[in-house]
Parts: structure tokens; sequence; C-alpha cells
């Protein structure tokens, strides 16, 4: 019993815990991306609300139970430099998912008022976490008021993605690169309960992972030079954000672009709620105001890559560099950049 102790509490122990983790993440995150399409079509709501929230929150789960974990136990900043660092990657794997598809610039090939509206709805939640950071350092119970208007700003988003796909008001314009949610008959006769429930099983299986890697990322902090930040925006991030990367390839080789899109995009939206859901986590008051310069930092790299996302999916550019456009450049670069900025100024 003794060895297995010093097994969790060493630093090797953990990063090979850490590894496992990121594994078995990585994993259930291709064979999601198969039961969502598959959902989609089923239900019949469209990949677009079935990517930006049934699949987004799922493959954002492990993300979510590492940020709540870490607030509960005192460590703030790793919370929420895992949210704002695996919206940052996510996007990265975006455009990552855009080299993967050959045919034509993946915004393009995918646009729709679905996906624009949810990455407006991310910039907006963003803009108010970043307000609630520099505004009075209020709370009730140990809650901040931004964090149920948070919430509320993102269920009326969805709202909006949702009435935006029964009754548009406008369209982008069809060309021959164009792929339209269309969905597959044989997916629309299977057994809504068999799926509902596989889904859940590996949204479980998430969940734990990210509380593993919780517990193995502290041990690492505590263990080597790397500080909260540094695990949180560069290491936790991209471990927990893997499914996102996986269902977007997979995702793109099905032919589920819209899917594809809205997985991240719409997942990101999702993923603001990682600092609401650490406030109320976090008990001894404010969350928002124990963000440093360089949390701020992650959460305007977010706002300038989303951005650069949308003006994407409206100009819709049919091939840039290669097959891929300037905004998956763009969004490639900013986060190199990024990164660098965030080991340079904390190592």
């Amino acid at each position: 019993m003794m060895e297995i102790a010093a097994f969790q509490n060493s630093l090797w122990g953990n990063v090979a815990i850490f590894a496992v983790c990121t594994l078995v993440i990585g994993v259930l995150g291709t064979r999601l991306t198969h039961i969502a399409d598959q959902l989609a079509d089923r239900t019949g709501v469209g990949e677009a609300l079935v990517g930006g929230v049934l699949l987004g929150a799922v493959t954002s789960l492990s993300g979510s139970v590492l940020s709540v974990s870490a607030a509960w136990n005192g460590m703030p900043e790793l919370a929420l430099s895992n949210a704002f660092g695996g919206m940052a990657a996510q996007m990265a794997f975006l455009a990552v998912a855009d080299i993967c598809y050959r045919k034509a610039n993946l915004e393009h090939a995918a646009a729709s008022p679905e996906n624009m509206l949810q990455g407006a709805l991310l910039v907006c939640v963003l803009a108010m976490v970043l307000m609630a950071s520099f505004g009075p350092e209020w709370s009730f119970f140990g809650v901040h008021p931004a964090t149920p208007l948070m919430v509320a700003t993102y269920a009326y988003g969805m709202y909006l993605v949702r009435k935006s796909r029964k009754t548009p008001m406008w369209k982008p314009k069809e060309t021959s690169e164009t792929r339209t949610d269309v969905p597959e008959e044989r997916n629309q006769r299977m057994s809504l309960g068999r799926l509902l429930f596989r889904f859940s099983t590996y949204a479980l299986a998430l969940g734990v992972a990210g509380w593993l890697l919780q517990r193995s990322a502290a041990v690492i902090v505590d263990n080597s030079p790397l500080n909260e930040a540094v695990m949180g925006a560069l290491f936790t991030s991209v471990a927990t954000s893997l499914p996102e990367l996986v269902t977007s390839i997979a995702a793109v080789r099905r032919g589920a672009l819209t899917l594809a899109v809205s997985g991240i995009i719409g997942g990101n939206a999702y993923d603001t709620l990682f600092a609401a859901f650490s406030d109320v986590a976090y008990r001894p008051g404010s969350i928002y105001h124990t963000m440093t310069p360089t949390l701020s930092f992650w959460i305007a790299a977010n706002l300038l890559m989303s951005g650069v996302l949308i003006m994407g999916q409206l100009f819709r550019q049919r091939r840039g560099i290669g097959n891929i456009g300037f905004e998956s450049a763009a969004v490639l670069a900013i986060y190199a950049v990024s990164s660098y900025v965030l080991l340079a100024t904390n190592l």
C-alpha cells in the first residue's frame, strides 16, 4: 500500500497517469463523433445543435470536471487557465481539421447561420468574463452576479441557434464545395435509447478521466518548474481538448462538416461556462478576481481567434494556402505566438 501511495504522489507516477488519461480521452472522443452524427439525424435537431450543445458539452466534460475540481481545491489559476487554454487549443484543432479536408476550405464548405451565431455567442460570454474580472468584487453566497448572467446568456444564445435552424432569416450561398446538413435515412431508424446509453457511458468515462487529470496535474505543479498557468493553458487544456481534435477530424472524414465546425465553435461557447461552474466551486469568493494578466491575455487571444473564424465563415474563401483559408493559417499563428509568450513570461 505504501508503494502505491508513493507512486500516486511521485512526479513520474503522475506523469504516467496524465498520459494514460490523455489516451483514454482521445480514444473516447473518436467514438463520440459517430454517435453524435447518428443522434443528430435520429432526433432531427441537426448537426449544428448536437455538435454545439451535446457533443460540445460531453467532449468538454473532462475539462469542466478538471476546472471545477481545481477551483474546489483552491487552485483557481489552474481552473481558469485550463478553460481558456482549452478554447484556444480547440480553435487551433479546427485549423488542423481544415488541413485534413482536402476538397476546399472547411469554413467555406460548412458555413451556416448556426455556426456563426455560436461564434458570436462565444465572443459575448468571453467579454462577460473580462468585464467581471475588471468590475467590482461582488459575490452573493460566494458566487459573482456575472455567473448566472453568463449561464442565461448561453441558454438564450442556444435558443437563437435552434430558432435559426427552424426558421432561418438568411442562408449562405451554395457552391459546388458547400456541404449542407442532410440526415442519413439509416440513422433515423436507429434506437434512440441505445444511442443515448452509449453516449452517456462515454461521457461518464470522460468525466472520471478529467478528475484524475486534475489530481495528477496538481502533483506535477508541486514537483516541477511548471506553474498553474502553464500547466492549465498548455498541458491539461490540450489533454482535455483532444476529443475535439479527434471528433473534428473524424467528422470531416465522415463528411459531417457542420458537426466538425459546430463541435469546436459551439463547444467553445459551452466551455466559457467552465468559468461560471468554477466560480460556484471556488468558495473564498469571486474566481474572476483571481485572474492574472496571463489569463486576461489568453481571453484576448480567444477573442481574436473567434473573430478571425467568424470572418472566415462570412468571407468563405474557397482556397488559400494549399486548401485552407486565411482564417485557419491565422488561428494557427495566433495560437503559436500566444503559447510562446506564455512560456517566455512564466518559465
